[in-house]
């Protein structure tokens, strides 16, 4: 498995590695990092954590391997759009609260991130602007422990923090849940028409919701409605 950490070029990298856990550095794992360039203590931390680096996200997805880790630093805004995700990976980012780590999309993209294959975010923010946070074609999505954000507009009709395509799949008798769906856990969901919007062959379902004091807390499940 790879772990990529990803920081902010506005952010403080040697501080953010020094975030992450201690198992990290000594279980083997290779760090693909994410900095600014020009310093000079990076060839050493090379050397001693055995680190490959690159300058985006975007990069980040498409150097993992199936089964990787992106680990994104906290601190700053990671400017994402449309960012296609088609092999199993989980997204984490690295601060003590969703909002410390920030993925935004700028007006005019359809999505911050696509996925086309099973995966899990965890503990990020994600906003968006006349578009949508997180655009689920095919398999299973996961999201714990999030920020999904569309910006306030005139046009919030346009905007959904999550919205899926994905058709549904034929279960086997062998099967008891199909290969394709969305899963929410203790999740903020802000701003939008509506916190999700289906337009294949899922629906919304086991819908809770969680009145904090400043915030509304959702869990639910997107996928196919099983006849019994």
């Amino acid at each position: 498995m790879m772990v990529v950490l990803c920081t902010s070029l506005v952010s403080y990298p040697l501080f953010q590695i020094g975030l992450t856990p201690p198992s990290f550095a000594t279980d083997g794992i290779i760090w693909h990092v994410i900095l600014a360039s020009g310093f000079g203590w990076i060839d050493r931390l090379k050397t001693y954590l055995n680190l490959v680096f690159s300058p985006n996200i975007e990069t980040a997805v498409s150097a993992s391997r199936p089964g990787d880790t992106i680990l994104i630093a906290a601190g700053g805004t990671h400017r994402v759009a449309n960012i296609q995700i088609n092999k199993p990976l989980c997204l984490i980012g690295a601060g003590e609260i969703p909002d410390d780590t920030m993925l935004a999309c700028s007006r005019g993209s359809d999505s911050a991130l696509e996925f086309l294959s099973t995966c899990k975010l965890a503990n990020l923010s994600v906003k968006a602007e006349l578009g949508c946070c997180l655009l689920h074609r095919s398999g299973r999505l996961i999201i714990d422990g999030c920020l999904l954000q569309c910006e306030s507009n005139p046009l919030d009709f346009l905007s959904c923090p999550i919205v899926s395509t994905a058709c549904s799949s034929e279960v086997l008798p062998s099967q008891t849940k199909c290969n394709n769906g969305v899963f929410v856990s203790q999740t903020r969901i802000e701003g939008g028409a509506k916190a999700v919007l289906t337009s294949g062959g899922l629906a919304l379902q086991r819908v809770r919701v969680v009145y904090a004091r400043t915030s509304l807390l959702f869990w639910f499940d997107v996928e196919q409605m099983l006849s019994n």
